[in-house]
């Protein structure tokens, strides 16, 4: 099993939910944070886990461009798993050109919790979600539309609905090779999450996070998991 971090950069979220890329010269005031969607490799799937930011760069999506430079055609992507629809986790889908919907991966198998994206298109004035894009996922052939707290997608693919960031937010585990490898999105999106019990306002359920973080923790020390830390600007990969 191969794991490779689509790392497209560190960034501050300001108030507003917009993310700017970090440089020598920033001092802006907000959460500073990567971006690293992931891409896992096995005999049977090349599966990305989220979608990142939704850039277009002279005309070829930023999630494309990131495949790329790590030696990997978009086309080759065979699974997609989605944790939950926040802006910097699902816009990397695709984009609108002359009011028409394009996707990045129109042949991939797209894993979304239904109950996500109806909780998401209830929160009207949050500016974590693009309801232009939320508006076209069950519109969409390739979408696979969960409605179940915990199952397998294949024999390797293992998900859990966490319900700790969003109210439907879901984590993964993929198994092969001998290895467990853990995807906790937004639920243990840095190390220090580990280090730090705490109960964050920000989520929708932050005391069910932190209880979730504690299992997990406890979990991967003894079956000695790869964690795979979507927001962490030092160490995208963590193992027990």
């Amino acid at each position: 099993m191969k794991i490779i971090a689509l790392q497209e950069g560190n960034y501050i979220a300001d108030s507003k939910k917009e993310f700017k890329l970090i440089t020598e010269k920033t001092n802006d005031p907000g959460l500073k944070m990567a971006i690293q969607p992931f891409v896992i490799i096995t005999e049977n799937d090349v599966i990305l886990l989220d979608f990142g930011l939704g850039f277009v760069n002279d005309g070829i999506p930023f999630i494309h461009q990131m495949l790329k430079k790590n030696n990997i055609e978009p086309n080759l992507i065979t699974k997609v798993l989605v944790s939950h629809l926040h802006k910097d986790h699902i816009e990397g889908i695709g984009y609108f050109e002359n009011g028409n919907f394009i996707q990045n991966f129109p042949n991939a198998k797209i894993y979304i919790q239904k109950r996500e994206i109806d909780f998401a298109l209830e929160q009207v004035n949050n500016p974590s979600y693009v309801f232009e894009i939320l508006n076209q996922l069950k519109k969409l052939s390739n979408v696979e539309l969960m409605d179940n707290d915990s199952g397998t997608i294949t024999d390797e693919i293992f998900y859990e609905v966490s319900a700790g960031h969003t109210k439907f937010h879901q984590v993964f585990w993929i198994k092969a090779d001998d290895e467990i490898v853990f995807y906790g999105a937004d639920d243990l999106p840095q190390k220090v999450y580990l280090s730090m019990h705490v109960a964050y306002k920000t989520d929708f359920d932050g005391k069910r996070a932190m209880e979730s973080r504690k299992k997990w923790e406890q979990q991967a020390k003894d079956e000695n998991w790869k964690v795979l830390l979507y927001h962490d600007m030092k160490t995208p990969v963590l193992e027990f």
